[in-house]
């Protein structure tokens, strides 16, 4: 009876301490999770940016701090200078462009003859825009609902946007926090790592921050390079508002979504208002960004990483279509690291089986 007793009383002391610890865990949790954001972008891109700051340092003689701080402020300004820009310019242009319909003074010209060949489109574009080129007040009547509600997504989308361009500004600084402890954050993944997994943990933590950068590379570096390309042919060829199309190519390279949505129309534009030779050399150069993320991701993507491209790149589709960007880095580690997990247990025999023959011949 008495060790009756002693066991209920024990399992009774167990439950209280791993109900306190579970409040514990969990009351940390929601203090945490507003920050939980900022802070995997930060971990993120300062896995991202380590190649970078580690070939900094030497220059600055060691100073991991003022290399940090350096690095940071670079990133930063490469960042907020042209959001700032862009969103000047469009602020300007919308209260120009408001004056303009007010006092009547906005001139739209007359449509080319070639916008009605148009696929699908062409009738109602050419007659839409020859009205408002008759009529202006009456077109802004006619489509009144239609361009409400493209203001109002314009606008939940400008606001959407600026709080993202925040919330990675203040991501990038806690990169650089990161970046100045790499070394203590590194001691720390190998620690978690060989905690977790034994004598494999080291390897696993070394493989997650490969993909991580190797993902950072695939996806928003090759983001990057086809929205500066495709920008390039914006301003060569005069396209109204190539900043706003730029950034919409940038923003559909990072969602993985082809930039051929921005593009074509662009070349339609250009064949409608160009010449010939210009046009097809316009189109020529834009289909090539167009497929060049076919040959920059399987180079950039899987570089480092002794993993196929094609778990990386399944990974990084489905983690983004269940959480978001972050998911594009958060599902490519997993993939990976189940990867090589399933592939480890494959091979465990032929392991155990070589060890063994070792041993005997040993013997």
């Amino acid at each position: 009876m008495q060790k009756t007793d002693d066991y209920v009383a024990r399992s009774f002391e167990v439950f209280i301490r791993l109900g306190l610890m579970l409040g514990l865990v969990v009351w940390c949790f929601q203090i945490v999770r507003p920050f939980i954001s900022p802070i995997v972008w930060g971990m993120i891109i300062a896995i991202a940016l380590n190649p970078i700051y580690t070939w900094l340092l030497p220059k600055f003689k060691g100073h991991r701090g003022l290399t940090a701080t350096v690095l940071t402020l670079v990133v930063l300004g490469t960042l907020l200078t042209p959001a700032l820009q862009l969103s000047g310019a469009m602020v300007e242009n919308a209260q120009q462009l408001a004056a303009n319909v007010k006092d009547g003074s906005l001139d739209i010209p007359p449509p080319p003859e070639a916008v009605k060949g148009w696929p699908l489109i062409g009738e109602r574009t050419h007659e839409a825009w020859a009205l408002a080129n008759e009529n202006l007040t009456e077109a802004l009547g006619k489509y009144e609902d239609q361009i409400k509600a493209a203001g109002r997504w314009l606008l939940s989308t400008a606001t959407g946007a600026g709080l993202g361009v925040l919330m990675f500004a203040v991501s990038i600084v806690l990169s650089g926090i990161f970046l100045t402890y790499a070394e203590g954050g590194n001691e720390f993944a190998r620690k978690l790592g060989r905690r977790l997994a034994g004598e494999r943990g080291e390897k696993y933590a070394q493989l997650a921050g490969a993909t991580v950068r190797g993902v950072a590379q695939g996806v928003l570096g090759v983001a990057f390079i086809q929205a500066l390309l495709a920008g390039i042919g914006f301003l060569v060829m005069g396209i109204p508002a190539a900043a706003l199309w730029t950034l919409l190519v940038l923003i559909l390279g990072i969602v993985q979504i082809s930039p051929g949505l921005v593009l074509i129309p662009t070349i339609i534009y250009v064949f409608s208002t160009a010449s010939t030779v210009p046009a097809v050399l316009y189109m020529v150069y834009m289909l090539a960004v167009g497929l060049s993320d076919n040959i920059l991701k399987p180079i950039l993507l899987s570089r480092g990483i002794p993993v196929p491209m094609a778990v990386i790149f399944i990974g990084a589709i489905g983690g983004f279509i269940m959480s978001g960007i972050v998911g594009l880095f958060v599902g490519a580690v997993i993939m990976v690291l189940g990867y090589d997990l399933f592939i480890a247990w494959l091979n465990a025999d032929e392991d155990e089986t070589s060890d063994t023959d070792e041993e005997t011949q040993g013997v």
